[in-house]
This record gives C-alpha cells, structure tokens and sequence, in this order.
C-alpha cells in the first residue's frame, strides 16, 4: 500500500521550501511560513509514524501520557528519557535570574546540570520543573469560576464569593462519545486565555474535535471478517453481509471516530511529525476506550513554518522515497490514568536526520 502521510508530509515541506515567504519569529532564527495548511490520514493504511526519518516512538509516547495525566512538571519526562521540554523549563529557570546569583558565588548551572537537578532534587523539580498550566493541566484539570453569591456578615448588601471547580475535558469527552456520539460537542480546548501569561509556552496544538459516524454494511462485513467470529443459525455459517446489519455482533465496532486536532503554530520539520504521531496515537486510545473503529485522522495548521536553519535538512527528507507504514498493537489501556503499552510492528524508516531546536 502506498505511504500517502510521507508523500503529503514531504509536500509540505516542499511547499515551504519553494514558496514559504521569510517571516521573522520570537526565537530570532528566521523561517520560511505559509498560513493555512493541512495534512489528512486514513488510519486503516497504518500507523502515521514518518519513515522518510526514524521517530523516536518513546519520546512521542512518553509526552502523550504526560499529557493524559494532566501532569505539567518535566520530572517524569526526564525520569523516562523524554527530554523535548527540557530546553523550556530551562529557558523559564533563567528567567528567574537565579543563574546570575549562582554564578556570583561561582556556581553556575548548565543546562545539563538544571536536567540533573530535577531528576535527582524533588524540592528543586517541583519549584523549577513546572511549565504552569499547559497542555495536561488544561486537558484534565481547565479551572473555572463557580460562582456562589452569599450576603457578607455584617455588610447585607455586599455579596461574596466564588469557588473555583476544576472541568476534566477527557473524562467528559469519552462519557459524550458515550452517551451522544453524533455530539457536535466532542472537542476538547488547550487555548485558555485565563491562564496564558501563566505558561511557560503557549499551546501549539490547541484544540481537538472527534467525529464519529456509523459503519456501513461493508465496513461492517470487513471488521466480521478481520475478527475471526464465526456465527451460526442453526448450524449454517451466518452470511453476514447478505443477512443485512442487525445480525452484526454488538462486541465489534459499530461506529467510526476520526479526529481533527488545530494547530496556530507549526515547526514542519521537528515538532510536526510528533504531533501526527501523538494524535495519531490518542485516537486510537480513544478507539479502544469507546469500543470504535479508528476513521481519519486530520491536521489543521496555522502558521506552518521551516526553520532557516532547517532547510538543509528538509531537503534531505524531501529526497528519500518512503516505506509502508508501521501497524501498532495496544494492551493494558488507561487512558484516564494515562497508561497504555503498545508494541510497534514492521517500522522500516531511514535514519534519523539531526536539527537544532529553536526554544
């Protein structure tokens, strides 16, 4: 089966070589931007994990659970060698000016020496770990206001006060998949403006939308075949796609789910593939917890840029033909709990192509 996720992968990184416009951005290193693109997926052709370069599955499963637990602090990304947010909470450390007391006294600390703090200091980790209220938190724990007005003591006609309560937008997002799977509800949001200053990176990826559709008779028919059932009425093997839809086994999927997740900013060469694989992976967590069929997956991009210091490399993927994708198995799923195991199958990739981060 052909790749179609590499070749439109590679058609974006062709579009911003040849006709991104020079754009300026916070990090001072200069890019090459279009607004407004977009990357589809079928899931059903593999698992979208780019073969054009090896993608380090760990790290893109790591920072997925990370998210799932609504955890914000990189301790657990250090202690499980995900270091992609290390650079940020760095970048966050020396804003504090505490590297300008340090060195008076002659003690300064690296970048690797911060990581190694955190890994090894609880106390430091937990003040200098957190980024604030980001994806996770967001994700699990968004704060509200409640309001719940009472007469103040001795002042009748003043009133008081609120009460902050805490919405889990996973938790309510599969309970309405449940309970109302045609929902034009199924989203949930990362961009809160409340709590924006409070981040130590405001959310790229800032949303997500779940659709989920009815199967048809033939989609029907292929999950019977792929699942091994053999059902029978009165000793005849049941022909289950001429006997019509109300002999399908209510244990198979009878729905499908595709996910749209909108990006206001997009590294094309280091972030985007992550992104693709790590949403990639969250549908198909939420397959398993609603008991659906994984549908499409969809990428919605704002500002789509190539760092300059990228092109290089871009050029180099561009130019490499691209393998059948992957398959992956999941078991042990808690998607509540952010836990999962899984067990990539038939990842043939070229190697790795090294590219400077931009924090």
């Amino acid at each position: 089966m052909k790749n179609r996720l590499d070749e439109d992968y590679r058609g974006i990184l062709g579009e911003l070589v040849c006709n991104g416009r020079e754009k300026g951005d916070r990090t001072g290193t200069g890019t090459l931007s279009k607004f407004g693109m977009q990357i589809k997926h079928d899931m059903s052709e593999g698992f979208p994990l780019l073969t054009t370069k090896r993608m380090p599955i760990k790290t893109i499963m790591t920072e997925l659970k990370w998210f799932l637990k609504g955890d914000t602090n990189i301790k657990y990304l250090v202690e499980n060698g995900c270091n992609i947010w290390n650079g940020d909470a760095y970048e966050n450390y020396l804003k504090g000016g505490h590297i300008k007391w340090l060195k008076s006294f002659g003690i300064p600390y690296s970048k690797d020496e911060f990581v190694g703090k955190i890994k090894n200091d609880n106390e430091f980790a937990e003040k200098w770990g957190d980024l604030g209220p980001i994806y996770g938190k967001q994700w699990r724990s968004w704060k509200t206001e409640q309001f719940d007005y009472k007469p103040v003591a001795g002042h009748p006609n003043r009133m008081s006060a609120s009460n902050f309560r805490y919405v889990d937008q996973i938790q309510n997002l599969i309970n309405n998949i449940k309970s109302n799977p045609d929902s034009r509800r199924l989203m949930v949001n990362a961009w809160n403006v409340g709590e924006l200053d409070n981040m130590t990176l405001p959310p790229c990826h800032y949303g997500f939308q779940v659709y989920t559709r009815e199967l048809s008779d033939d989609e029907k028919w292929e999950q019977y075949i792929k699942s091994g059932l053999n059902i029978e009425i009165n000793g005849t093997p049941l022909e289950l796609k001429h006997m019509g839809t109300p002999f399908y086994p209510k244990s198979l999927p009878q729905r499908a789910i595709s996910l749209m997740w909108n990006q206001r900013s997009v590294d094309t060469f280091l972030g985007l593939p992550f992104n693709i694989a790590s949403y990639g992976m969250l549908l198909l967590l939420l397959c398993e917890e609603v008991g659906l069929k994984p549908g499409e997956l969809i990428g919605n991009f704002g500002d789509t840029h190539l760092y300059k210091n990228h092109i290089e490399q871009a050029k180099e993927q561009i130019s490499r033909d691209s393998f059948d994708l992957p398959t992956i198995k999941l078991s042990n799923v808690d998607v509540l709990n952010g836990e999962f195991d899984y067990e990539l199958n038939n990842y043939k990739h070229h190697p790795t192509i090294k590219a400077p981060l931009s924090n």
